[in-house]
């Protein structure tokens, strides 16, 4: 495929964003949107947060804004006028470019540019970078066609991420009610938590089962890892929620003398630290397991509660864990299997904990089907920008039959 310079005469015009006055900003939408960085964009197009009433350097409606700054090369499109500050370049398609094959073109130069980035502290491209970047450029029905499909898939892709924050959004609604209002439309009481149906009990989970956590064998025992067998966990796995399978597995050695726990099916499993988000999350283990010290187990008593009710519950508190954590508990920047142990739920009786976990897992499907659907169009999109920006394929050799497909096959794998 031909290739031609971004600066080139009727390609594209290069404009590097200045940022006005901070007197000049506000966030009551007063004048202008205006965007400095990356971290006003969102799929396809920025979201403002800050307006300006005086501004030097300005996009109009379709032109790419590019992040010049760290990270460098990210693209989005911009929805209409809008004043640009040092961070952000806008890349103005001339007679010779269709506007959505030059976002695209540029998205699949992103690698091109952020190697050529310059500075130790804020890695950046300067207008001579930009202007000199090699782009593909077909001809215009192709370049045309080519926007066309890509901007199809990344709009697909933009409707799965909506549809799982709503899903999500949902979920939390969801659960505020089930564990404040039961499925029984019972009268509710008063308790040290709030408001609950009247025939739920408080309880702590130090009395549906035994509470602890494990530890990592050292590294330098070879006897503790080679040709291990037995799945070993870490808090990165409480990701998963539902816990089918490890990544790490120790020998029978390492159980024998490392007190590691055996870790039965149906446990609930806390991250107790971690960097990040990690802390706090839960998982339902579904397979025979251990785990290392920054996590710890709830062998519940299935007769008395649920796991899955259990770990609804949890990821209600998740912001209260990590307050905690961060303070509150008995070691700073962790949870303890002592504090595990005092902490209050609400309980129902098994078979109204079994119902609202039939609630909450049918809503997890829906976000999982979603999130299965958006993996797939993001893998298709890859695939076909780089083979449409190389010329390995044309778009009329394109079969978009596969688009509708995806939804059968997702729904399929998550029956």
């Amino acid at each position: 495929m031909k290739t031609v310079k971004l600066g080139e005469e009727n390609v594209a015009e290069v404009i590097l964003g200045q940022s006005p006055p901070s007197s000049a900003y506000n966030g009551t939408g007063h004048g202008l949107p205006f965007f400095q960085g990356k971290a006003d964009f969102g799929l396809l197009h920025p979201i403002p947060r800050v307006w300006c009433d005086a501004g030097q350097k300005f996009a109009k409606a379709g032109d790419v804004l590019m992040s010049v700054r760290a990270p460098v090369g990210d693209v989005n499109v911009a929805l209409g006028d809008c004043v640009i500050g040092r961070g952000i370049a806008a890349i103005r398609a001339g007679i010779r470019s269709d506007p959505w094959f030059l976002y695209f073109a540029l998205a699949y130069s992103k690698p091109i540019l952020e190697s050529r980035a310059t500075g130790s502290t804020f890695a950046s491209v300067n207008k001579a970078t930009l202007v000199d970047l090699d782009i593909p450029l077909p001809e215009m029905p192709e370049q045309v066609a080519i926007g066309s499909v890509l901007r199809l898939i990344t709009e697909k892709i933009e409707q799965e991420n909506l549809l799982i924050t709503t899903a999500q959004d949902i979920k939390r609604v969801s659960m505020r009610d089930l564990f404040t209002r039961g499925l029984r439309g019972e009268p509710q009481k008063e308790t040290e938590l709030g408001l609950v149906p009247e025939s739920w009990d408080i309880v702590t989970l130090g009395t549906l089962g035994r509470i602890g956590n494990g530890s990592t064998p050292k590294k330098s025992v070879r006897d503790y890892w080679e040709g291990g067998t037995f799945p070993w966990l870490t808090s990165a796995k409480v990701y998963d929620r539902d816990i089918e399978a490890a990544d790490q597995f120790v020998t029978k050695t390492a159980l024998d003398e490392c007190h590691l726990p055996i870790v039965k099916p149906g446990a609930v499993l806390v991250a107790i630290t971690g960097q990040g988000k990690t802390l706090g999350h839960c998982a339902v283990l579904r397979i025979e397991a251990t785990i290392n010290q920054h996590v710890a187990y709830l062998q519940t008593d299935t007769s008395k509660a649920d796991s899955g009710f259990i770990r609804g519950y949890l990821e209600t508190q998740y912001d209260y864990l990590r307050q905690v954590a961060a303070g509150g508990g008995s070691t700073k920047g962790a949870l303890t299997c002592s504090f595990l142990r005092s902490l209050s739920l609400p309980l129902p009786e098994i078979k109204e904990q079994r119902e609202i976990v039939a609630v909450l897992d049918a809503i997890d499907r829906k976000i999982d089907l979603h999130r299965k659907k958006r993996a797939v169009l993001e893998e298709l999109f890859k695939a076909l920008l780089h083979k449409l920006m190389t010329g390995e394929i044309r778009v009329d050799e394109l079969d978009l039959s596969a688009l509708d497909r995806v939804e059968a096959e997702c729904e399929e794998a998550v029956a």
